[in-house]
């Protein structure tokens, strides 16, 4: 198994970030360099957090292989005692024999993850400090060239690195200056890292201190199916006020698109620009646009004024940003009715006597074998309206356990004797009986939880509409790149900081001990010795005033008062949001059941007349092959037929009956009326009434 366990990692990380970009990215609209970046960070940050748990136990059976040596050796130079003698026997000395060392069963061969750690950190580096914020700028502009792109993206930058060039030279200048220390590159580089290792940091316990409280209290919240609901209804009120503001949006945009569009003809310099627009901008605008189009109109610089390029640039951005919102919105209202609707049937079906779970809706789509078999309605009803509400409180209880151990851990990590630390207790006792599957499982469970209360975070952060990660391939090239910024800023920090937590790392542990790979290639943390001995080690501790803050929910009330609009409780302007959502809610219910009242009611008349259909069908083929029969015999007498019945608005009169039948299908019969040009009375009589007819054949043909 040696290395096995690495390679398989690796291959199901990898599939693991291929399944979250398919989820909050559109594979098939998006720019593949920006799906190749975003895909990059989120995978390399996703390495990191599994593989770590196995560079622990690797180090913790190193560490045991020197202590066994150091065990022999001692063993071995102790002076011998002089031997006792009883008659002629002697008795030999007793030596202390250490216990042997015994091999994980991932165990990585000494030098892969030296050359593994640099090759992920320094990539995810280069790609958040430098690739990734210029590719962020380049997927936005609205240039039409690679060159535009390219200068505008470049322009946009140059504050963005010119800051941290700025931070980077302070740091610089203060170990140049310190009489003890003298630049080498391992410095330049140690720096480099304790830098953005600190910025990381800092942001980290933000996002930490939230997701601590609000990750468990979101599964308390989804027991209460009531909460869950009102809540709905608050976040639909919201969404349709977002939805409307966007639609007006992308009106105003379209409506100036079109004045370029009609004042940029076919052989202006500029078309090309308009053309490209005009790709971006939905199909049926596209189609009115085209409609209003006279290409062949000459344009006259004289008389008329264009816009410029730059302009056009402008334009463009707002094209793609107006219709990327509009479509977001529209995805995300659809998702959001079908929860409101699932929320009020599990209401309804609670109260239910049957146990049977009965959906407002019937799905569309067939049933599977689940359903048929498994998931029927009665364990549907049972999981709905009673289990499901104690899991996710049994799940709220443990995730609260989990939260209240990272809260005190970061605040006495510090401490190594006694040792304090909840996590490295229970590493150290692993440790002492060799038990390398459970140091595994515990380093994973415990470094999974902390990224999830960190990306949850992430995931959930919205500001305004520039950075909002939103799911079912609606997230924008902007918010995926940033996203796999902060992935990469916060990973590296975040596993320093568990380490910490476990007492593996030596530069706040101040332990001898065998260090990681990973901690290895960090560097010395004592070249900067303010923020090993004294950022890195106070400031973890305001995350209890964070996450006091966040129980409260002070933030969302202050932001409630700044007229954001938040989800409070005791609030007026809250209850009047959910009243509103509610309405919405039920109006789109409404539509929803006039839609499938009507396909019901066109299924059952088709089911019907069905039969009959299929029978006029054949009669009316047989019938025509007769006539084709006589007519090859009767050449002459179909001909004077035929100018006897035909009529000059034949056609005319043909599509204004096809159009009665198509307006009318419930009312109107087509028995009359067949597909054979030459038959002699329907043409003339038109179309009768379902209560003067004696056939009822063929009364939904269009259907």
């Amino acid at each position: 198994m040696s290395g096995a366990a690495l390679g398989i990692e690796i291959v199901v990380v990898f599939f693991l970030a291929l399944f979250l970009l398919h989820r909050y990215g559109d594979f098939r609209k998006q720019q593949r360099m920006v799906l190749f970046g975003t895909l990059l960070a989120w995978y390399l940050c996703f390495l990191i957090v599994f593989i770590l748990p196995l560079d622990v136990s690797t180090t913790i059976y190193k560490q045991c292989k020197i202590d066994h040596k150091t065990q022999a050796s001692v063993a071995t130079a102790s002076p011998l005692p002089s031997n006792h003698t009883t008659g002629n026997a002697s008795v030999p000395p007793t030596k202390s024999v250490p216990e042997p060392c015994y091999k994980p069963w991932s165990y990585i061969p000494d030098g892969i993850m030296p050359v593994f750690w640099r090759v992920v950190y320094w990539t995810s580096q280069c790609l958040t400090w430098l690739l990734l914020p210029f590719m962020q700028s380049y997927a936005r502009s609205g240039g039409f060239s690679i060159t535009g792109k390219i200068k505008t993206a470049l322009i946009e930058n140059a504050i963005y690195y010119g800051t941290y060039l700025l931070i980077f030279g302070s740091l610089l200048i203060y170990v140049a200056v310190h009489p003890k220390w003298h630049l080498s590159w391992y410095e330049l580089q140690t720096i480099g890292i304790t830098a953005a290792n600190t910025w990381g940091l800092f942001l980290l316990v933000l996002l930490l201190g939230y997701g601590l409280v609000e990750i468990p209290r979101s599964y308390w919240n989804a027991s209460r199916h009531g909460h869950q609901l009102i809540k709905t209804y608050f976040k639909a009120s919201k969404l349709m006020t977002e939805k409307a503001d966007a639609e007006e949006n992308l009106e105003d945009v379209m409506e100036e698109v079109r004045k370029v569009s009609e004042s940029i003809k076919y052989n202006h310099p500029l078309r090309k620009y308009i053309d490209t627009i005009l790709r971006k901008c939905p199909v049926d605008y596209q189609e009115k646009m085209g409609r209003n189009m006279d290409d062949y109109e000459d344009f006259d610089d004289k008389q008329n004024s264009y816009p410029s390029e730059k302009s056009l640039v402008k334009l463009h951005k707002q094209v793609i940003y107006a219709v990327q919102r509009h479509n977001r919105t529209h995805v995300q209202w659809q998702i959001l009715l079908q929860q409101a609707i699932h929320l009020e049937d599990v209401a309804k079906n609670e109260t239910s006597s049957t146990h049977q779970f009965v959906h407002s809706f019937q799905s569309t789509e067939p049933a599977g074998w689940l359903s048929r078999y498994i998931y029927t309605s009665t364990v549907e009803w049972y999981w709905e309206c009673l289990l499901k509400r104690w899991f996710y409180r049994l799940l709220s209880v443990i995730l609260v356990l989990f939260s209240v151990a990272v809260v005190w851990s970061e605040c006495t990590f510090f401490s190594t004797r006694p040792v304090l630390s909840l996590f490295a207790v229970f590493i150290q006792l692993a440790e002492r009986d060799y038990n390398y599957l459970y140091i595994e499982m515990a380093c994973f469970i415990t470094i999974f939880f902390l990224c999830t209360c960190v990306y949850s975070t992430v995931f959930r952060i919205r500001v305004f509409n520039y950075y909002y990660l939103a799911s079912h391939h609606q997230t924008d090239a902007y918010s995926l790149q940033f996203s796999g910024m902060l992935f990469c800023r916060l990973t590296p920090p975040l596993c320093l900081n568990f380490l910490g937590l476990i007492h593996m790392d030596s530069a706040i542990s101040h332990q001898k001990k065998e260090q990681t790979a990973y901690t290895s290639i960090m560097g010395s943390m004592q070249v900067l010795s303010f923020i090993a001995n004294g950022f890195y080690i106070y400031y973890p501790m305001l995350i209890v005033i964070l996450c006091i803050a966040t129980y409260f929910s002070l933030g969302t009330r202050c932001l409630n008062l700044l007229g954001f609009q938040q989800f409070v409780g005791d609030s007026e302007m809250t209850s009047d949001l959910i009243d509103e959502g509610k309405e919405l809610i039920r109006r789109e219910k409404r539509k929803r059941q006039r839609i499938e009242d009507g396909e019901n009611r066109r299924r059952e008349w088709k089911e019907r007349y069905g039969n009959l259909r299929e029978d006029y069908t054949t009669r009316n083929r047989s019938s025509h092959e007769m006539k084709e029969t006589s007519y090859s015999d009767t050449v002459s007498s179909s001909s004077s037929r035929q100018a006897k019945y035909s009529r000059s608005g034949s056609r005319a009169e043909r599509d204004c009956i096809e159009l009665l039948q198509d307006a009318e299908p419930l009312d109107f019969n087509a028995d009359s009326l067949t597909d054979d040009p030459l038959d002699s009375e329907s043409r003339h009589t038109g179309g009768r009434y379902l209560s003067m007819s004696s056939s009822r054949s063929r009364i939904f043909d269009d259907v």
